[in-house]
């Protein structure tokens, strides 16, 4: 493998699975009230709150730069980022990052702050110059509500830094709301509509300032995100083209590794096959429906056991990691359902036992609405089904699976992904193809294979990233479980994440402008 540094330190792009709400106050049985608001205000959305602010880098402990030549970006991505430049390509520009701040909607439509990076590339160098293309990026699942993509000294926006604005893109990074200083006490995990509003809004605040911050962007409009931001990026381009069809052209879309297919990921975990990180990812699944109206509970106490239910709708994001919850016992370490409760798939035996999240009478329940009301009967019409149970009913309702695109779109992932099942992106495919759309551009990826075929030299390369891995853990550790762990722990994020981007990178490059 050329170059891999295989020391392969993981990439921390904030697990996915894939992530003060003004319209919604606490009730004294651990639920959640959500009330409409009285006035909308749509005329806000989009429009910046004061000016784009510049961001320094630190370069080392007594010395920050506002701007990062391509020699110290190198530097930093090579010392940070799992297979550094060696993925991501050498750095052709330098890059100039700012924050900004602007108008968004929250859950129940009713404005709220976000802010968003602009990472913006110059230099001598053609493709730093002149109208550049525009990337508007949708990052991770965090549970830490600090995270901020203005923040290079995190590896997901160092990464997307170097991936893209390095090499002439003009990258739009929303932070989303409740994160990076938000006030919303909660953040819509999922909510496809929200989200992609959120997307939208981000992206009119940063083109009203880019005169102001020496930015020139060409009519190339780019979307794409990986895990959650995968979902957010193909929910973003599908309100694009369904709604805002005469506000913005979308090139081309890149969503990756994302739990598009909602309905076929929920019933997968609750049928028994929990993907890693569900106990975290679930109850921030559930708190932003909750906050939508899809009223998923009276009581935080109906679906979660006594130990963890008090709190747990304001517990995410929060200041303290997934680790340090568990620690803490505000979460349980990925068990989710009770050691007697079944349906057990082979395989997953480690997310069921006696300190787990869900109440076994919640999850049968569950059941007998998917028994009742099975959905994803065929690839054509997926979603032709009327679930009766709250939670079943809002996965449908965020399920992507909705539309055909009309600009070309990538999707990559990985087959083997413990966190977002390559399920979703197969599943979707298939939808996407079986519509019979005239003109359909769809580009299917998975890293995870050796067949003959478009990509060989990443997956080649993959293949020998995930060996190297279990190699230098079983030199390690002497195990063989010890080194297949660690395969499993990095797939999602540290090895699948820089692939796809670097193929989704050439997918854009080669699109056609509309």
């Amino acid at each position: 493998m050329r170059n891999a540094r295989l020391a392969l330190i993981p990439l921390v792009l904030t697990l996915a699975s894939c992530g003060g709400g003004g319209g919604s106050s606490a009730d004294h049985s651990g639920g959640t009230v959500v009330t409409q608001p009285s006035t909308p205000v749509p005329q806000l959305r989009g429009q910046p709150i004061g000016s784009a602010t510049l961001v320094p880098v630190t370069v080392s402990a007594s010395s920050t730069v506002n701007t990062l030549d391509p020699a110290a970006l190198k530097t930093l991505v090579d010392a940070g980022t799992t297979l550094g430049s060696a993925i991501t390509g050498t750095p052709t520009c330098a890059i100039t990052t700012y924050t900004l701040k602007y108008h968004t909607i929250d859950s129940t439509g009713a404005d709220t702050p976000a802010n968003t990076a602009i990472i913006v590339p110059s230099g001598t160098n053609a493709a730093c110059q002149g109208g550049r293309p525009v990337l508007l990026y949708a990052h991770g699942t965090s549970v830490q509500k600090s995270t901020d993509m203005a923040n290079l000294a995190s590896t997901e926006p160092r990464l997307i830094a170097a991936m893209f604005a390095a090499q002439g893109y003009i990258v739009v990074a929303p932070n989303y709301v409740g994160y990076a200083g938000s006030t919303a006490g909660y953040h819509p995990y999922l909510d496809a509509q929200q989200q992609s509003a959120d997307m939208i809004d981000a992206l009119r605040a940063a083109r009203s300032v880019f005169s102001s911050i020496n930015v020139g962007a060409s009519s190339r409009l780019m979307v794409t995100g990986y895990s959650q931001g995968g979902f957010v990026a193909l929910a973003t381009q599908r309100a694009m083209q369904t709604q805002y069809a005469s506000e913005f052209a979308v090139t081309a879309a890149a969503p990756l590794s994302g739990p598009y297919a909602l309905t076929q990921f929920g019933d997968a975990i609750f049928s028994g096959a929990p993907t890693t990180g569900s106990a975290g990812f679930l109850p921030m699944l559930i708190n932003a429906g909750q906050r939508a109206g899809a009223n998923l509970y009276s009581s935080t106490s109906d679906i979660y056991e006594p130990k963890y239910a008090t709190g747990i709708d304001t517990l995410l994001p929060g200041t303290q990691s997934l680790g340090d919850l568990v620690a803490a016992g505000k979460l349980p370490d990925d068990v989710l359902f009770a050691a007697d409760s079944l349906p057990q798939t082979a395989g997953y035996a480690s997310a069921f036992g006696a300190d787990h999240l869900i109440k076994t009478a919640y999850r049968d329940a569950y059941l007998a609405d998917l028994k009742a009301n099975p959905c994803n009967a065929s690839s054509a019409t997926p979603l032709a089904c009327a679930p009766a149970q709250s939670l079943r009913k809002w996965l449908l309702k965020n399920d992507l699976r909705t539309y055909t695109p009309t600009v070309p779109l990538f999707l990559c992932g990985g087959d083997e992904d413990p966190l977002v099942p390559y399920a979703n992106t197969a599943s979707t495919a298939a939808y996407f193809r079986a519509q019979n759309a005239a003109g359909l551009q769809l580009t299917v990826l998975n890293v995870d294979t050796l067949a003959a075929g478009p990509s060989l030299t990443s997956r080649t390369e993959f293949a020998a990233a995930k060996e190297a891995l279990r190699l230098l853990t079983l030199r390690q550790t002497g195990s063989a479980a010890a080194a297949d762990q660690a395969v499993k722990d990095a797939y999602h994020a540290g090895l699948v994440a820089p692939f796809c981007l670097r193929e989704a990178r050439a997918f854009l490059d080669s699109a056609p402008t509309r």
